[in-house]
């Protein structure tokens, strides 16, 4: 069995070398700009030099190799890219809303190259989104983390292979209403979806023991122990209880949140984000000490009932606790504008612009399991970085150009008006319009259970 084991890890190690092999790296040296390392501080008028899709020397006076390009930043910034924490970014579909349970999905397999909301991201110095499944279950599909390499035609290309499993929880009204209103099954109450969690994980180390059991048994000689049915649900539940799984929980109300920190404490879970996380600020201690942390909204609440209470200081109050903290978008035009959600942290809590500009960088980099490779401007990580004209914080900041892996995927002077790799013969380029609010996919495909609901308050006489 170990020697089965020892193979397929090397075949999945195998493979993911060679995705990564077909991906395209670039070469160039970043010259004369002011480098907003993240973790290492900011360096004026200094180079960057990427070969290969890594960054090799970070310094002054450096010289191209042969044949790679040189840019000129004088005046200007560079920054490592943007990373979005949340995000429902290049997906066909969001929710598998058929069960309270649904670990089995991926979001990797409903990935759409052909999303134009990729380049636009990048346009806003995103090079990084966390595709997430919706919040209509308790525990719901597996996510996907996406490099966005505008242009890349295989799905493949644009899922960083390397970075670790994440799967979306999510508590409160969101499931309660899917399944105790829409479909009339549990969870109904908050209690029932506390009560989904503990079977599921239950349920799951009875399945491992049965496979523990199998195993001890089969290794005898003679054996003739059958395997257990194998069970895709409670193997995916069974690899978070092993923190082979990070969580990225979806959640509001302060109560709530200490009572995941309590489940996840109860089966030795620790590999936890929490989303959304409004009432984070009431908790913000425990947070820090039991979990990887919260990506919350910079200033978005109200927008529903359970989300009627919060404070513009939630990200402030979470950083100063010690909590790792993240600004995420949950919106395909709000991701362009991360560094002026990162910015209202100055105005509501004082951040410094290290602390500011790390929770769209290192910190939501944390939390994905991927701050090795990417989130700062550092030697030996991978080459994803923005040129800005005007600091990041500024109101008045204006992306350049963005690289992924040393690549440009974005030139505001020299890319074409119309970026879209596939056009339908009846779509049409959506109308430019004033921003309105808060336009979340965390629902979509779940409008159908509501409808009787919704037609008692819309009701004309």
């Amino acid at each position: 069995m170990k020697k089965v084991n020892y193979f397929l890890a090397a075949l999945l190690g195998l493979s993911i070398q060679f995705a990564s092999a077909q991906v395209k790296k670039g070469s160039v040296l970043i010259k004369n700009a002011t480098v907003l390392t993240i973790t290492e501080g900011t360096l004026d008028n200094s180079d960057v030099l990427v070969q290969d899709g890594i960054i090799k020397k970070v310094g002054k006076n450096l010289n191209a190799p042969s044949g790679v390009q040189t840019i000129d930043a004088t005046g200007k910034y560079l920054m490592p890219g943007i990373i979005d924490a949340h995000s429902h970014l290049g997906l066909d579909v969001v929710n598998e809303s058929t069960a309270p349970i649904v670990a089995e999905v991926r979001m990797k397999d409903v990935v759409n190259p052909y999303a134009v909301g990729i380049y636009r991201a990048l346009a806003g110095g995103v090079t990084i989104s966390h595709a997430m499944h919706g919040s209509a279950n308790v525990i719901g599909g597996q996510n996907a983390t996406l490099k966005h390499r505008w242009g890349s035609t295989d799905p493949a290309d644009i899922i960083m292979q390397e970075a670790p499993r994440t799967i979306k929880f999510a508590l409160g009204e969101n499931p309660t209403r899917v399944h105790g209103r829409g479909n009339g099954i549990q969870p109904r109450t908050r209690m029932g979806v506390e009560a989904i969690l503990r079977n599921g994980f239950n349920e799951a180390i009875q399945y491992k023991e049965a496979w523990t059991s199998y195993n001890a048994e089969a290794s005898k000689k003679g054996s003739n122990a059958l395997p257990p049915v194998h069970n895709e649900r409670l193997q995916v539940l069974s690899d978070i209880i092993d923190g082979k799984i990070i969580i990225h929980c979806h959640s509001y109300r302060a109560d709530e949140i200490y009572m995941l920190i309590n489940v996840a404490r109860d089966f030795g879970i620790t590999k936890l984000v929490f989303q959304h996380t409004n009432e984070g600020f009431k908790v913000a201690p425990e947070i820090a000490e039991y979990t990887m942390g919260a990506s919350v909204f910079a200033d978005w609440w109200a927008y529903k009932f359970e989300v009627y209470y919060s404070t513009a200081y939630n990200a402030a109050i979470l950083t100063e606790n010690g909590a790792i903290t993240s600004i995420n978008s949950d919106d395909a035009e709000l991701i362009r504008h991360l560094y002026h959600e990162a910015a209202k942290t100055q105005r509501y809590g004082g951040m410094t612009d290290e602390q500011a500009l790390s929770m769209i960088t290192i910190n939501p980099a944390k939390q994905l399991g991927i701050s090795d490779k990417v989130g700062s401007i550092e030697e030996g990580k991978q080459a994803d970085l923005v040129i800005f004209e005007g600091h990041p914080l500024s109101s008045y900041a204006v992306p350049q150009m963005t690289f992924v892996d040393g690549v440009k995927y974005f030139d505001i002077k020299e890319d074409a008006d119309d970026q879209r790799l596939k056009v339908s013969a009846t779509d049409m380029v959506e109308p430019v319009m004033i921003y309105e609010g808060h336009n979340s996919r965390c629902m979509q495909d779940t409008e159908h259970l509501f409808e009787t609901t919704n037609s008692l308050f819309h009701t004309n006489y």
